[in-house]
């Protein structure tokens, strides 16, 4: 019988010392990992202690007691590990505080009276490594027993609590834990009530059959990756991807949008370095680099840190963002998130090449209407010239026939050169008209695909914007009325084209506002306050909607319905904020009318 406890302890031995290295090589460097060595450690301890006893014990005639102070060194400190195994299991790390050295005090005694124990038996009475002949002393039954099956049941339940918790009741794992937690507790009880005589050989071998089954159940299966069976299917049903990695930037956990977006079906992943993982995969074309380094920042910020990035394989984009899980200061290891963000910028391109085509028409649009103004503003003084033109050639052809008319004077002479040299002022007048004209449609041309900031005046804006609005302002029979309450020569910096622009959109805006009513007014008020030059385009039409406002410079709204795209004031605020560094407000009543006030800055 000695020589079958012998074979059975020694396979033990050997099988939990291959667990031992399994578990030591493992990549996975957690918590859990190093409290497993531990437990193992104290099964072995126990192991080579009650091996050494069959060994020595009868052969050199050494009291069997003697080897119990070493098996007793495992069986003491056991507890502790399996107590500190579940816990660990159930918060996946811990911080080591000092309120844990306390779980040692027992062990300690225990070992300290047990190797004392031949003067004053407290610990045993009677020994023997039969458990039916032992007659254990009164610290062993009340303190020793009490307090070592407190932690196992304790750290027992944790394992099969969350097992069942982690990965349902009929689960593998939980199986196996069930299973582990039941052999010595069901064997145990058998032994201490004397129901089945047993040896003290028995513990031990129990105990490495439940750190064996355990082992498997969190190793083999990847208990630490697994998440409740309800949560596990809702992660792999949500569109973004995500993976969990360790201290060791080993990946732990994923979810199947990650498996399918990534196209690594047939890959085990589990475990590995999730930057070997991505050298493997270079052809992803992430910058690793910059990806470690965010996940750095993550750890020392405590901080999520995101950033955007392409994936060129698979032709997508993400928003990356890295956080550090924490619990009661413990990292429990990085969590990436991978926002698919590519139908997002599919949109952003679109909205992108709509907004292009509707500044594309709105630039048609003023075209048309510059192109309309220049029409009408050449035309008058052209007619004049003309007109002129004819009055000289009369003049001219009239001083021809005079010559040899005796009866014209030189008096006669006079007068007909002094008639010919009035015409030439008006004809003056009307070129230097239409070359204000032409320098002023030629600027707003240029402001369609140019910038230019150059120094100009007040007064040099409001001509310009009189000449550029004056035909629309005829045929909707409105009048503007400049109101110039500051210096007129005062100077501004910027591009004056794109300033007239957006004024005479103001103004446009204004005349459109009284929905075809004749005789109207519309006022211009340049002010100045501080450092701010004011240009004030006020009507005194039905004033804006509240739906509208709320609206306005935040998005392309319109009050012309299927006549407006909204985007000249859009771009006119727009303007003005990048190019003049000013802004676009406005009061409005309805039924009374509104004011748009266009702040520029006096650069000095």
């Amino acid at each position: 019988m000695e020589n079958i406890t012998l074979g059975l302890l020694i396979i033990v031995a050997i099988a939990t010392i291959e667990e031992l290295i399994i578990i030591i090589k493992a990549v996975n460097k957690s918590q859990l990992r190093g409290i497993f060595i531990c437990n193992l450690a104290c099964i072995l301890i126990c192991l080579f202690g009650q091996t050494a006893q069959l060994l020595l014990s009868d052969r050199f005639n050494i009291p069997p007691i003697y080897f119990e102070y070493i098996v007793y060194i495992g069986t003491c400190f056991l507890p502790v590990f399996v107590l500190l195994t579940g816990i660990i299991f159930a918060k996946t790390k811990i911080v080591f505080k000092k309120r844990y050295l306390a779980l040692f005090i027992i062990p300690v005694l225990s070992l300290i009276i047990l190797w004392t124990n031949n003067y004053h038996h407290l610990f045993y009475e009677v020994y023997s490594t039969n458990m039916n002949e032992t007659v254990y002393g009164v610290y062993f039954n009340t303190v020793h027993t009490v307090y070592t099956y407190a932690l196992d049941l304790i750290g027992m339940v944790y394992l099969l609590r969350y097992s069942i918790k982690n990965s349902g009741m009929f689960s593998k794992q939980a199986i196996l834990i069930a299973i582990g937690c039941a052999i010595p507790v069901g064997v145990n009880i058998l032994g201490v009530f004397q129901i089945v005589p047993m040896s003290i050989y028995v513990t031990p071998i129990c105990f490495s059959i439940t750190m064996l089954l355990t082992a498997i159940a969190i190793f083999k299966f990847h208990f630490l990756g697994v998440t409740p069976i309800s949560l596990q299917k809702i992660v792999d049903r949500i569109s973004d991807s995500y993976v969990v990695l360790n201290d060791e930037n080993n990946i732990t956990d994923f979810n199947k949008t990650f498996i399918k977006t990534f196209k690594i079906e047939d890959e085990k992943i589990v475990g590995e370095n999730f930057f070997d993982f991505l050298e493997r995969h270079k052809d992803y074309g992430i910058n690793i680099k910059r990806l470690e380094n965010a996940i750095m920042q993550a750890k020392a910020s405590n901080n999520t840190v995101s950033y955007e990035l392409r994936c060129e394989k698979i032709d997508k984009y993400f928003t990356v963002e890295i956080t550090e899980i924490n619990s009661e200061n413990a990292s429990l290891g990085t969590l990436i998130l991978l926002k698919d963000i590519t139908q997002h910028k599919k949109d952003l391109e679109t909205i992108k090449s709509n907004q292009e085509v509707l500044m594309e028409r709105e630039r048609l649009a003023s075209l048309g209407q510059l192109i309309g103004g220049i029409a009408h503003n050449l035309k008058t003084p052209i007619m004049s010239i003309s007109g002129a033109t004819e009055a000289l050639e009369d003049l001219i052809k009239e001083y021809d026939e005079s010559i040899d008319d005796p009866l014209v004077n030189s008096q006669d002479h006079h007068e007909i050169a002094a008639e010919m040299e009035s015409w030439i002022p008006k004809i003056r007048t009307h070129i230097e008209y239409m070359s204000d004209i032409i320098t002023t449609v030629k600027g707003q041309a240029v402001v369609l695909s140019n910038e230019d900031d150059v120094s100009f005046t007040v007064s040099e804006l409001v001509k310009r914007v009189d000449i550029l609005m004056k035909h629309e302002l005829k045929n909707a029979y409105i009048y503007l009325n400049v109101m110039m309450k500051t210096d007129e020569n005062l100077s501004l910096n910027g591009d004056v084209n794109s300033l007239v622009q957006v004024v005479n959109n103001m103004i446009s805006n204004s005349i459109q506002a009284y929905n075809g009513q004749r005789n109207k007014n519309i006022e211009l008020e340049v002010n100045q306050r501080g450092n701010y030059v004011i240009f004030s385009v006020r009507d005194y039409a039905s004033g804006l909607p509240q739906e509208v406002q709320d609206k306005l410079f935040k998005e392309m709204v319109t009050t012309k319905g299927k006549n407006g795209t909204g985007l000249g004031l859009y771009m006119s605020y727009s303007t003005i904020r990048a190019h003049f560094g000013g802004d676009i407000t406005f009061e409005t009543k309805e039924g009374e009318g509104t004011t748009f006030n266009i702040i520029i800055p006096i650069k000095r």
